[in-house]
C-alpha cells in the first residue's frame, strides 16, 4: 500500500518524523509530498525542505520525497497513492482535518484519508512553534531532526547577527 503524506514541512519536526516512521511500517511505501503553498512565506525553500526530509528519512525503506503544488488529490493520483495520511496532534486538529478529508473525498472518491495521532511526547510540536523558539535563540534539538536543527540555527543566527 502506498500512502501520500502531504504538508509544508517548514520545517520537518520530530512529530512529522514520528508519523513517517510509523506510516512506513504500516503501509510499506510513503510519499512525503512537500507543498509549495503560495499563501505562506516559508523559512526554507522547497529544495531545502526536500533535502532535510531526505536526510532525516535516509534510514527508512520505501520513502519517496517529492514536491507539488495544486490539489493534494491530483498529487495522490499522479504518484499512485492508495490513501492520504494526515496527522493529528490534538482534538482541535480533527475538525479541520475532517473537513479537508471530506473535500478530498468529494474530488476523488477512491482516495481514503487515514488519520494517525502523533505520539504524546510530540503532540505540542508544530512547525510554527519550532520556528518561533529558534527565532529567539531557544534550543530546538529535541523538536526536530539534527540536520534541521543545524539549518534553523544557521538561518536565525545569521538573521540575529549584526
Amino acid at each position: 500500500m502506498r500512502a501520500l503524506y502531504p504538508g509544508s514541512f517548514d520545517p520537518l519536526t520530530n512529530g512529522h518524523m514520528d508519523l513517517i516512521e510509523r506510516a512506513s511500517s504500516l503501509f510499506g511505501e510513503v510519499v512525503v509530498a512537500v507543498l509549495g503553498n503560495p499563501s505562506k512565506r516559508p523559512a526554507f525553500s522547497i529544495d531545502d525542505r526536500l533535502s532535510q526530509i531526505r536526510k532525516a528519512t535516509a534510514h527508512l525503506n520505501g520513502i519517496e520525497v517529492i514536491s507539488f503544488d495544486g490539489l493534494t488529490v491530483h498529487c495522490a493520483e499522479t504518484h499512485r497513492a492508495d490513501l492520504i495520511l494526515r496527522g493529528l496532534r490534538a482534538m482541535s486538529d480533527f475538525e479541520y482535518e475532517l473537513q479537508i478529508a471530506h473535500t478530498n473525498r468529494s474530488l476523488a472518491d477512491r482516495l481514503e484519508t487515514v488519520f494517525l495521532a502523533t505520539t504524546a511526547r510530540h503532540s505540542f510540536l508544530s512547525s510554527s512553534v519550532v520556528k518561533e523558539v529558534a527565532r529567539f535563540g531557544g534550543p530546538v534539538d529535541h523538536m526536530v531532526p539534527s540536520e534541521v536543527a543545524k539549518d534553523l540555527n544557521r538561518l536565525f543566527n545569521s538573521a540575529l547577527s549584526p
